[in-house]
């Protein structure tokens, strides 16, 4: 389980993150919903370890402490992000990108087997294998890069807006996806803008306003809720 307690991050005077708490069981998928500039980049970035987290914070993965690790640590404990905008290598093909992913020591000895996992999560993936990234459409770029996540064989899945930019038929797609590795065993922490699909797949959600954590429970709890419904499914 990956547990977060007393996080608070800052960019000069401006406190982006203030004591915030979370958790994300294995095989279990947790929505972070909030608006733009509430804080939820910087936590994924400052569990992923890209930004510093300030004095007292506490980052756990089954136990074990993550505080003060460098980020590459970070993927070797079992946590990968995959950002906003992707960030893959458009030169490179498909199946380059995707080795990239499994350069964790975790994960090298089952290079094959994840290798396998994912392009039966993604059979266009292995369709083309050694087409260039930067040739492919959107939502096919967005199955390369949480592809390279896989590789790496994490316990905690991280996910900024996967669905940015994606037509509607490739954004059920991803979420029909993302149960899939939740089924797998994988926790995921996901940030959505598209609040109303995230929560029908989401166990659970989190929602955040100015770097603080303001309310949390079931998903179907939180789809029920008229506030909720008001700020983030566009009312009744």
């Amino acid at each position: 389980m990956l547990e977060v307690a007393g996080l608070s991050v800052a960019y000069g005077q401006h406190r982006a993150l203030d004591a915030v708490e979370l958790s994300v069981a294995r095989g279990e998928i947790v929505v972070l919903l909030g608006a733009n500039g509430a804080g939820k980049t910087t936590l994924l970035k400052a569990i992923a370890g890209l930004v510093a987290a300030g004095e007292g914070a506490r980052l756990s993965l089954d136990g074990r402490s993550l505080a003060d690790m460098p980020p590459h640590a970070i993927v070797e404990a079992g946590i990968a992000l995959v950002p906003e905008g992707r960030g893959i290598f458009g030169e490179l093909s498909v199946r380059e990108n995707l080795l990239l992913g499994a350069h964790a020591k975790r994960a090298r000895d089952a290079t094959a087997a994840n290798l396998d996992r994912v392009h039966r999560l993604f059979p266009r993936l292995r369709e083309r294998s050694r087409q260039a990234v930067r040739t492919m459409s959107g939502g096919e770029q967005q199955m390369v890069a949480v592809g390279r996540a896989l590789m790496s064989a994490p316990a905690i899945l991280m996910l900024d807006e996967p669905s940015l930019g994606l037509s509607p038929l490739l954004c059920s797609e991803l979420f029909r996806t993302l149960a899939g590795i939740r089924g797998s065993g994988i926790g995921i922490l996901l940030v959505e803008q598209n609040a109303r699909q995230s929560l029908k797949v989401a166990d659970r959600g989190v929602l955040i306003e100015t770097g603080r954590i303001v309310g949390c429970g079931t998903a179907a709890a939180l789809r029920d809720d008229p506030a909720v419904r008001r700020a983030y499914l566009g009312g009744a």
